[in-house]
């Protein structure tokens, strides 16, 4: 049997920890292009880099962007996505002054909602199943 190779070490544990990701457009407005989905990736593969994160994934369509990366258990997912929401936010509506005339007053890019769901791995039920049969030890006196 070989290696995973989505299996990483850190100093103390060995880990595969996959999240998707998908942010929606503040009021779901219509405003990515292409460029702005590659530039978008661009930023978001750089931010996963600052966390230790590796973004596996990246796709969008024009008010919406999936991504798949994987993370060290050191990293609060609550965390990455703040920075990968407002990294991209800035940068894009600096870069892209075109993005910034959707949202008159709005500084932002991004709704403040995301889906984020943990993936890979055995199915729920097969985990369940597994943890249930394990043999825990009694020990003698406890109850």
């Amino acid at each position: 049997m070989g290696i995973d190779e989505n299996v990483r070490t850190g100093r103390h544990c060995v880990f595969r920890m996959h999240v998707h990701l998908v942010f929606v457009t503040k009021y779901r407005h219509k405003v990515f292009a292409d460029r702005h989905l590659t530039r978008c990736e661009e930023i978001m593969r750089a931010v996963c880099e600052d966390f230790e994160a590796e973004l596996v994934e990246f796709n969008g369509e024009n008010n919406h962007v999936h991504l798949l990366v994987n993370l060290p258990p050191k990293v609060a997912v609550s965390k990455l996505v703040n920075s990968l929401k407002g990294v991209s936010s800035r940068r894009l509506r600096r870069e892209f002054p075109d993005l910034v005339r959707h949202y008159w007053r709005a500084q932002r890019l991004w709704s403040g909602s995301y889906f984020a769901g943990s993936v890979g791995g055995a199915p729920l039920s097969i985990v369940k199943q597994y943890i249930e049969q394990q043999n825990r030890p009694l020990r003698p006196g406890l109850r």
